[in-house]
Order: structure tokens, then C-alpha cells, then sequence
């Protein structure tokens, strides 16, 4: 009870930082043509994409575009464009790569793994990269994602993390938990630093939503830990 209690006020404490839902237009997918993802997270994609508001005990939510694990729907993104510098430019398509990262992480967990919290955070990773996608069209950056199989990063640094957590979670279960916490805790990090001095609401909107996301998925990963 107590720790349900303490999940549900970490929850709770990062929806509110939601700044307003983020709809994109279109289909959510992750990835490049020729990724998989496991069978089992057909019937979860399909109560994501019926538009009604679900909020599972692991602390993965999942929706229309009304809490922060939710990104896509069937309108562009409420906030209007803005302008960005290069170094933004560039950091937009760090965060590209940084949401696939999760989602080839976790649905390699998800597979080797009977903890749902893998696999219902992988789904939501498929819709945060598109809306970070949508983005990246919008203000004409290179998808460096484009084209790339699972477990394939542009950078290599990005790489040398999916490598590294890779090889901490296949070790077990534990492993694999520590694994996403730390992704999400560097994660927010990297989200909290790319939101100063933005002068683009679109973008702030997306990276508020992101960010929001990101601390329900280490409160998620918390709570399987102490299990």
C-alpha cells in the first residue's frame, strides 16, 4: 500500500507539469521498415489508438494526447512553430535518437522479460518519437533515424548507451530495470538542458510532454524495483 501510495504521488506530481496535450497527425511507428516489435503489444497499440485515457499500476500512461505518455492523435501539435538556432536544431535530433533508444531498449526487455512495464513503455516510445518526427520535418532537420534497423544509432555515443544498457539488462531482470531507470533519469537531464532558451512553443510543448513522460517511466521502473 505504501508503495502504491508513493507511485501514485510521483504520478501525480509529474502530470502536472504537463503544459497541454500534443497532438500529431498520422500514424505512430517506431523506427525504420523492418523493425519488430513483440505480438504481445498488439492488443496495448490498439487501446492507445481508440482514443480513451488508460493509466496502468506500472505508471505508464497511455491515451489521445491528454497525459504525457501520449503524443499523438489526429491534429499537428497545438503550439505554434517557432525559430531554432543550430545547436537546437542539432539537439532535435538528439532527442530523435534518444527516444528510439528507448523503444529498441525496452522492447528487447519486453522480450527476454515477464515484466510489463517493458513493453508498455516501449509502446509509448514509438509515440514520442513521432512526435519528435513531426518536428524534425517541420523545421526541415535530418531525421537521423530514418532507415536505421533496431539497435542502429547515427551517433555514436547514442550507440555506446544502447550498447551499455543493452548489455546491463540482458544480465537479468533487475539488470534490465536498472537499465531504464538510469536511461530515464539521464533522460530528464537531457530534456530539462534542451528546453532553456527555446524561442520555438511547439518544440517546448513536445520536450515538456517528453519530459513529463520520461519521470513517469523512472517512477514506473522505481516501483517494479522495489517489488
Amino acid at each position: 500500500m505504501k508503495r502504491n501510495t508513493k507511485l501514485a504521488t510521483a504520478i501525480a506530481a509529474a502530470a502536472a507539469v504537463v503544459t497541454g496535450g500534443i497532438l500529431v497527425a498520422g500514424p505512430a511507428t517506431a523506427g525504420a521498415a523492418g523493425e519488430q516489435t513483440p505480438s504481445a503489444r498488439s492488443t496495448t497499440q490498439s487501446s492507445m489508438m481508440n482514443g480513451r485515457q488508460h493509466t496502468h499500476g506500472d505508471g505508464t500512461g497511455v491515451g489521445d494526447g491528454n497525459g504525457p505518455c501520449s503524443l499523438t492523435g489526429t491534429a499537428a501539435t497545438t503550439a505554434p512553430s517557432g525559430t531554432l538556432s543550430a545547436a537546437q536544431k542539432t539537439t532535435l535530433a538528439r532527442m530523435a535518437e534518444e527516444e528510439k533508444l528507448a523503444h529498441d531498449l525496452y522492447t528487447v526487455f519486453a522480450a527476454r522479460y515477464d515484466a510489463r512495464v517493458f513493453d508498455r513503455i516501449a509502446t509509448a516510445e514509438t509515440r514520442h518519437l513521432y512526435a519528435v518526427r513531426t518536428l524534425l520535418d517541420r523545421y526541415d532537420v535530418t531525421d537521423p533515424t530514418a532507415g536505421k534497423a533496431a539497435g542502429d544509432f547515427t551517433d555514436a555515443t547514442v550507440q555506446a548507451t544502447y550498447d551499455r544498457l543493452l548489455k546491463q539488462g540482458t544480465a537479468s531482470v533487475d539488470g534490465a530495470l536498472k537499465a531504464g531507470r538510469a536511461f530515464e533519469t539521464d533522460d530528464i537531464a537531457a530534456l530539462t538542458k534542451a528546453r532553456s532558451g527555446l524561442d520555438a512553443p511547439d518544440v517546448e510543448q513536445v520536450y515538456a510532454n517528453l519530459l513529463a513522460a520520461s519521470r513517469m517511466h523512472q517512477a514506473a521502473f522505481e516501483s517494479w524495483l522495489v517489488r
